[in-house]
């Protein structure tokens, strides 16, 4: 029987859900999730889960916020003037937007408020502070990535 192990390349199919059950992504309806276990490549909780599954095994996790994007920081939420924005900027609650600093390093951030001139953003990633649980199927276990076991002349469409 395959076992996954650190240096696999595995193939899994996921949902990701809140703990009020609602579900924040989810592999369904598109090609599995190719995962190359100890690259960390994903959240180190969501590999060292898929050690030792076998193909076809499901499995259900759940990882507490620090193991997953940490706890939220209100030091990283900051209001800047309309006028920082490039002119015609129309800031919109709820946007997630690419803010570059002098060094053109691109953060993003999420429009949290607009009053009068300033606009308050929100640098934490969208999922600290919660506690995230998957199922996850592992649906194929390699020793080598996709392309590297196709050959001449295959698609790989599926990726």
């Amino acid at each position: 029987m395959q076992v996954v192990k650190k240096g696999d390349y595995v193939k899994v199919h996921y949902t990701g859900k809140f703990d009020n059950g609602a579900v924040f992504e989810s592999s369904t309806g598109c090609a599995p999730l190719q995962v190359h276990v100890g690259a960390r490549e994903l959240l180190q909780g969501f590999e060292d889960a898929l050690l030792g599954m076998t193909l076809n095994e499901t499995k259900t996790f759940t990882l507490a916020s620090s193991e997953a994007y940490g706890e939220r920081d209100e030091q990283l939420e900051q209001t800047f003037a309309l006028s920082d924005f490039p002119e015609g900027f129309l800031p919109q609650v709820g946007e997630m937007i690419l803010v570059t600093n002098q060094e053109q390093d691109e953060f993003p951030a999420l429009i949290r408020g607009v009053e009068d001139e300033m606009v308050r953003l929100d640098f934490n990633h969208p999922l600290a502070g919660k506690t995230l649980t998957f199922e996850v199927e592992v649906m194929e276990i390699s020793d080598r990535p996709e392309a590297d076991r196709c050959g001449a002349g295959c698609s790989c469409s599926d990726r």
